[in-house]
């Protein structure tokens, strides 16, 4: 299974310059096999292939005047943009012809020189390293200071520098794990879980647990609005401008990392704690158009169960996810009887069968994880496992790594 391990970095003058050049130089890269085959297209000639623009947008590209710099960053950080574009276009054809499920994707785009967001990635053929002291020793931009914030488990086979939009430089490293030593890691739990996702409560569990919501955008709002209210106001294209959407970038940044890990140590919470854990599907993109639109999003639904997810699959948990269509809000968890359907306003009903008195949230709750069959115990639900990306972040131990340091 891999995972992506992120670590904040934080370069010097010298290395913040080579690694614009490289972003710039790889971004470049992208737009001329973007080029080259809307040019192919248009002409109604078949696509070159990638070894072909290897050689006429790297290769020969160094020898010319005008893409000379391109031999003053490492190569490799040019055959990775490079097959980001090849892999652009395979999924693109791919969701075109049906054989990529979720939303149809649209071809690759052109990149902006003026995108917030900037990255490069360097494989293990590129030699980069991490140096006794902790430094991450990237080529032809040096040894730049890394904060560990949890040790790696395994070395790593890949890195990814990024800037985000608030200035902010990152290193990603994705690494491969033992399904089976993290199992053993994780001793299994005789406790199931059913989990009702609302606004009011970011979550409420089964046996009763309610787990507030954070509502962390909310807070920040006062905050927000000051910081977009001076940035309306700069003329555009100054570097009063630039500082100012840096500012307004930082708050979403505080917001966006906050709310992450509060997602991480929920998910890990309970899937420590539990052996099968039910959810419902929820159709984020409907709610995001009603007028809760703001809330929903604060709450970040589908980050949290893509983290039940991949976490339930690396440490061999049983992660069951019901229909959204489930009438668990109007049936009662006593006798089963539906009741009519009710209004948000409505917290608490009483069974017009049995007469027990529910709680809105606990008694749906309850309903899902009765409706994913983990009622009595785990052992016989069903398992759906799947691809598993590799995932930013991951709650652990500090400190800096303790493996072998090159890659």
């Amino acid at each position: 299974m891999q995972l992506r391990y992120s670590f904040r970095l934080y370069p010097n003058t010298g290395q913040r310059l080579a690694l614009a050049q490289a972003f710039g130089c790889a971004r470049v890269v992208f737009n001329d096999v973007v080029r080259a085959r809307e040019d192919a297209r248009a002409a109604g000639e078949p696509f070159p292939k990638i070894g072909e623009l290897s050689t006429q947008l790297i290769t020969q590209a160094k020898t010319t005047p005008q893409r000379s710099w391109l031999g003053e960053v490492s190569a490799v950080v040019l055959q990775q943009s490079l097959r980001d574009a090849e892999s652009a276009y395979r999924n693109f054809f791919a969701s075109l012809t049906g054989r990529r499920k979720g939303p149809k994707l649209g071809p690759p785009r052109f990149k902006s020189r003026k995108d917030t967001r900037q990255s490069i990635r360097f494989t293990a053929n590129a030699r980069w390293s991490i140096t006794d002291s902790g430094r991450l020793n990237l080529p032809k931009i040096g040894a730049v200071k890394v904060k560990w914030s949890r040790t790696l488990p395994t070395i790593p086979t890949s890195v990814t520098v990024i800037k985000d939009a608030a200035g902010r430089y990152f290193g990603s490293f994705v690494l491969d794990t033992d399904p089976a030593a993290d199992r053993v890691r994780m001793p299994d739990a005789d406790r199931t879980v059913g989990i009702d996702l609302g606004l009011t409560h970011f979550a409420v569990l089964s046996d009763g647990t309610k787990i507030d919501s954070p509502r962390f955008l909310r807070r920040a709002e006062k905050k927000l609005k000051k910081a977009q209210r001076e940035l309306s106001r700069k003329q555009k294209g100054s570097k009063n401008r630039d500082r100012a959407r840096h500012r307004v970038a930082r708050v979403h940044a505080k917001v966006a990392d906050a709310r992450r890990e509060f997602h991480h140590q929920l998910s890990t919470k309970l899937i420590s704690e539990n052996q099968g854990i039910a959810v419902e599907d929820l159709s984020v993109k409907a709610l995001a158009r009603t007028k809760l639109a703001k809330s929903v999003h604060d709450a970040g639904w589908s980050s949290f169960i893509s983290m039940l997810e991949y976490k339930a699959e690396r440490y061999g948990r049983t992660l069951v996810t019901i229909g959204r269509f489930e009438p668990t809000t109007r049936t009662c968890s006593t006798c089963g009887v539906k009741d009519e359907a009710k209004p948000l306003s409505v917290r608490e009903w009483t069974c017009t069968a049995c007469g027990t008195v529910h709680d809105r949230d606990t008694n749906a709750a309850i309903n899902v994880r009765m409706a994913a069959g983990l009622a009595v115990s785990a052992c016989g639900a069903p398992v759906r496992p799947g691809a598993i990306p590799a995932q930013r972040e991951e709650t652990g131990s500090h400190g800096f790594p303790t493996e072998p340091r090159t890659a």
